[in-house]
C-alpha cells in the first residue's frame, strides 16, 4: 500500500512550466498563477490551496530529483517559490551554464558574500578578482557584463553597486553554502533557512534574518537573544 499521488491535472502542469521558465516567482505572483491555471483549464479552485496544489506537483517530481521549494527573500521577509534540483549537490547547474571562468568568478563572488559582514560584496572588490582568475584572467569590462548576466539569471541580485546572493540561490544552493562554509553560513534562528544577511548575537552567534529579527522583536520592548536571552545588541532594522 503506497498512498497514490493525486493526479497531476493540465492546471499543474502550465503552474509548472511558467514556474520553470521563471526559475522563481514570488508568492502573490504564484497565487495569481494557480488561480488562472485552475481557471482556464476548469479545474477545482481553491485561493487558500495553494500549497496543496504545490504538493501534488511536487509528489510526481520526486522521481525526478526536482522539489517546488518555498523560501523568503531576505530583504522583505516576501515568500517566493522556485523550483529546486535536488540531485546537483555541486554548482552543476551553474556548470552547465557557464564558461569555467565565469563560474569561478561566480564562486568568488560568493566567496566575498560568504564572508562579509553584512552578506553584500562591492562591485569594486568583485572586479578586482577579474585578472586573479586561475581558470583564464578576465578584463574588466568583462567581468562587468558577467555580473550583469548572474543578476539577470537571478544568482545575484545588486542595490546600489553591492551584490549579495539573490533569493533563488540561497533557495537552490542551501546544502552546497551550508557544507562549503561551514564557520560563517548559519540557519536563521527564528526560520531555519539559511541566513546570508543577518544580524548576529554578539553572546552566542545564533543568527537571524533581517525580517525574522524585525517580526520576532515586534512587540518586544527589551529585545533579547531567544538562542541565549542576553540583551540584542544590533539595532532593530
Amino acid at each position: 500500500g503506497i498512498a497514490m499521488a493525486a493526479q497531476m491535472t493540465d492546471a499543474h502542469r502550465r503552474f509548472l512550466q511558467v514556474l520553470m521558465s521563471h526559475g522563481i516567482m514570488e508568492g502573490s505572483e504564484a497565487r495569481k498563477l494557480h488561480k488562472c491555471c485552475c481557471e482556464i483549464h476548469k479545474v477545482y479552485y481553491a485561493h487558500d490551496k495553494l500549497d496543496h496544489f504545490i504538493t501534488t506537483i511536487n509528489s510526481h517530481l520526486q522521481p525526478l530529483f526536482m522539489q517546488i521549494r518555498k523560501g523568503m527573500s531576505e530583504g522583505d521577509g516576501r515568500a517566493h517559490y522556485a523550483l529546486v534540483n535536488l540531485a546537483e549537490t555541486e554548482v552543476t547547474k551553474l556548470a552547465s551554464d557557464y564558461a569555467e571562468n565565469e563560474l569561478e568568478l561566480f564562486r568568488k563572488t560568493m566567496d566575498l558574500i560568504m564572508l562579509s559582514e553584512n552578506g553584500f560584496a562591492s562591485s569594486t572588490d568583485i572586479l578586482n578578482l577579474a585578472d586573479q582568475l586561475k581558470t583564464k584572467k578576465m578584463k574588466k569590462k568583462e567581468a562587468e557584463q558577467m555580473l550583469k548576466v548572474f543578476v539577470e539569471n537571478k544568482w545575484l541580485s545588486e542595490k546600489n553597486g553591492e551584490y549579495t546572493l539573490h533569493t533563488r540561490c540561497i533557495m537552490e544552493m542551501e546544502q552546497y553554502i551550508l557544507t562549503n562554509y561551514p564557520d560563517v553560513a548559519r540557519k536563521c534562528n527564528i526560520c531555519h533557512t539559511l541566513a546570508v544577511q543577518s544580524q548576529v548575537c554578539e553572546s552566542c552567534g545564533s543568527g537571524m534574518h533581517l525580517p525574522c529579527v524585525r517580526k520576532y522583536f515586534k512587540a518586544q520592548t527589551e529585545p533579547r537573544c531567544p538562542q541565549c536571552n542576553t540583551t540584542w545588541s544590533c539595532d532593530i532594522p
